[in-house]
């Protein structure tokens, strides 16, 4: 018997709560695509110079290696990512541990009023 089964998702939809503006500040970029990270994404950056330096600098290469995309910006840099405000850096750091942790970008909640258990998908703080 052949067992067959679906390809792995490896690919996350979020919006940032507050998002990056471009530099003539019309544009914000809120809404962006993060892949899984790999073995690699997680060494390559311990041989930087910046995260040797400080090791709270990790969170940036790694988060400009695995996000591929932030509204129309499709080569995300470390620049871009220490520009972020804290709120975004914080939910992008959360939602990176949750989706290479579990392989879902969904939280299990449990409703206040008749305590029933559910999986909702979180796109963005507040939401």
């Amino acid at each position: 018997m052949e067992l067959i089964t679906a390809p792995a998702r490896t690919e996350f939809a979020f919006a940032l709560p507050i998002g990056l503006p471009d530099p003539d500040g019309t544009t914000i970029h809120r809404d962006g695509v993060m892949r899984l990270a790999t073995a690699v994404d997680e060494i390559e950056p311990l041989k930087d110079p910046r995260v040797r330096a400080n090791a709270g600098y990790l969170l940036i290469i790694l988060l400009a290696r695995v996000i591929t995309r932030l509204g129309t910006i499709e080569h995300i840099n470390t620049r871009m990512i220490e520009n972020l405000y804290a709120a975004d850096l914080a939910y992008l750091q959360d939602f990176y541990q949750r989706v290479n942790q579990t392989g879902d970008s969904r939280l299990q909640v449990t409703c206040p009023h008749c305590d029933g258990e559910f999986d909702v998908e979180v796109t963005s703080l507040g939401e």
